[in-house]
């Protein structure tokens, strides 16, 4: 019988199942065999020894070790903290975003459509998170912010020998888990200034791949100047955008294009202006082996030229992404993306090496589907006002009477245009550093302005605020604390759409953690933890609905489940409702066969309850038919 989960995903595992699954040849004893790969692929397309591009630093194998250890936390709910919790789907949560990312993994993978993080500039003053793969658990809790004063702002001043290094080894693991958590066609961006600007292109590049870097804006964000006593006074930083995939730049739009444009030549049957973008990947990582998943074939009518992925009477031209000198391409689109698409592709007819073949392409239409012009590229150089920090605390000074409350907060102005540029009108948006709460007020802000339902999820990390502050001295101790109340008041004004948010704070978990026993300790010792484990898995301080929380979230159910108490003759129990999935928890001591089936449970449903609550007739009888886990 299968155990609940009690720590998040295994990044590591995970990625060696995929390429386990892609090439099996290649892993060996749950390891990567480096001289099968070598022998498979030619000797230029690998790089190996001293002499290889890249970014490397001090610390850089421990921010993969750190990607590597699950996350033994949980998030506790809040709902003091929150407002409208049984009617909104907008999450705040409180502790540090690594692991909270981590524990993110299982249900939000590939959900969430745009991140936006505004992380520390590397000043010099900023907070610079104390990773440290190698700290006990008692370490680990008082360094996630698990105590009532919060947690304390460090420096890391250029003489500290590992100023760069420090800063790559804290962003480089949240950004991997942040990748994972993107959809296919989603986009991330980040505020940056000169600080580590190179650096962090060089850590994107390597981890969402260069050839998915969709640009670098300049944002006029200080037309003052700062007070730079030498050298250039600076009136801008940067926002940085990457893309999941190439999928990703499809999602983007701009300015609205001429009618009389000159690129849209092609005219359909219907009379519709377009234009025709080749299918066939061209540039960087075209190869097959690249992107597998977008090696396939289409099939053509050479009377009409229409394009299908099945093979008939009429569409029996086979063709595939072949380049001009004969190797392996592969298309910019996978299989379900061009079945999705299939009403804009187009075969035609080219001339390579002096005879005629076909090649696909899709259809980039003047006026899309909802009538409304093409629209030009992002411009790279933004200049609006409302993009200033003098705008920003502006904002945040209607909202609190103060501007002096929080420090450089960002222009809900800034992101909602950031947000306006992509085509879906719906979604996700995730900020796990998020300050003020400036994105969550932003995409509230957008909704009630076009009547849309973006949901936002934020992180903050409990960040003491310094006893001098005006914001210690107005109640705020921590960071987060600012943001949550940030976000009431921006709801209150802005006052329509969902202005609820759900709130958690990262925690222990319930479950126990083995204790390292050292070579003093007896076996009287080792045989009291052990029965401990087996008898009481659970900690003594365990609220139960702190435990269903934990369960849901590492099962892989959303954070905005419907969670209810209920009773059944004389079992109770919690259910947990996220879409079609159903999962019962119960902390009844004693459950048998009879009370189980009164629950009614299907086998696509999970039944969860303690290990001693079932005798072994029951466990052997219920689970032939229902999907059981215990604590």
């Amino acid at each position: 019988m299968k155990k609940v989960d009690t720590t998040s995903i295994d990044a590591g595992n995970e990625k060696l199942d995929k390429l386990r699954r892609i090439f099996p040849q290649f892993v060996k004893e749950n390891k990567i065999d480096f001289d099968a790969l070598k022998k498979f692929f030619e000797e230029e397309e690998i790089q190996a020894g001293e002499e290889k591009y890249g970014l490397n630093w001090v610390g850089k194998n421990n921010a993969f070790k750190l990607i590597r250890i699950p996350s033994v936390g949980m998030l506790t709910p809040q709902e003091k903290e929150s407002k409208e919790w049984d009617k909104t789907e907008n999450l705040f949560i409180e502790g540090d975003n690594l692991e909270v990312l981590k524990l993110l993994q299982k249900y939000y993978r590939e959900k969430i459509k745009m991140i936006y993080i505004d992380p520390p500039y590397n000043t010099g003053n900023d907070f610079i998170y104390k990773d440290n793969y190698v700290e006990n658990i008692s370490d680990y809790y008082e360094r996630t912010g698990q105590s009532k004063e919060g947690i304390k702002m460090s420096t890391n001043p250029e003489s500290a020998g590992r100023y760069h290094s420090n800063w790559l080894t804290m962003m480089y693991p949240r950004l991997f888990l942040a990748r994972n958590l993107l959809k296919e066609d989603g986009v991330i961006f980040i505020s940056i200034d000169d600080n580590e600007i190179a650096n962090l292109r060089l850590i994107m590049d390597e981890i969402f791949g260069e050839e998915n870097f969709v640009g670098q804006i300049i944002i006029n964000s200080n037309p003052r100047g700062s007070q730079e006593p030498l050298g250039i006074s600076t009136e801008h930083e940067y926002v940085l955008c990457y893309g999941k995939s190439e999928e990703s730049k499809l999602t983007m739009i701009g300015e609205e294009r001429n009618e009389d444009d000159e690129e849209f030549t092609y005219i359909d049957d219907k009379g519709k202006k377009g234009r025709l973008l080749g299918l066939r990947k061209r540039g960087g990582s075209w190869r097959r082996f690249d992107r597998p998943n977008m090696f396939f074939p289409f099939y053509v009518n050479p009377k009409t030229k229409k394009v299908s992925l099945e093979k008939t009477k009429d569409n029996f031209i086979e063709v595939l992404p072949v380049r001009p000198d004969g190797a392996e391409s592969r298309w910019t689109w996978a299989k379900n993306t061009a079945e999705e698409n299939m009403h804009i592709l187009i075969a035609k007819e080219i001339q390579r090496n002096g005879r005629s073949i076909y090649d696909i392409f899709r259809i980039d239409y003047l006026i899309d589907e909802q009538g409304q012009i093409k629209t030009e590229k992002i411009k790279s150089i933004w200049t609006d006002k409302e993009l200033n920090y003098q705008y920003a605390r502006q904002y945040f000074r209607e909202l609190f009477g103060s501007s002096e409350i929080f420090d450089f907060p960002k222009s809900p102005f800034l992101i909602k245009k950031l947000i306006s540029i992509l085509k879906e009108k719906d979604g996700i948006i995730l900020d796990f550093f998020a300050g003020s709460g400036t994105t969550a007020h932003a995409v509230m802000d957008l909704n009630a302005e076009d009547g849309e339902n973006r949901k936002w999820i934020m992180v903050q990390l409990p960040e003491a605020t310094d006893e001098e502050s005006e914001a210690y001295k107005a109640g705020y101790e921590t960071i987060a604390a600012i943001a949550r109340e940030r976000i009431r008041r921006a709801g209150k004004k802005i006052g329509k759409g969902d202005i609820g948010f759900k709130s958690f704070s990262l925690s222990k978990s319930n479950y126990r953690q083995w204790n390292i026993l050292t070579d003093k300790d007896d076996e009287q010792k080792l045989k009291k933890q052990m029965k401990l484990f087996l008898e009481k898995p659970l900690t003594d301080r365990y609220d139960e609905k702190s435990v269903v929380y934990e369960i849901l979230l590492k099962e892989g159910y959303s954070l905005n489940s419907k969670v209810t108490q209920e009773k059944n003759r004389s079992v109770k129990f919690w259910q947990v409702i996220d879409e079609e999935k159903k999962l019962l928890v119960t902390f009844e001591k004693k459950v048998s066969k009879e009370q189980v089936e009164l629950l009614k449970l299907s086998e696509e449903d999970t039944f969860v309850c303690l290990d001693s609550a079932l005798d072994d007739s029951t466990k052997i009888n219920i689970r032939r038919n229902l999907n059981v886990k215990i604590v």
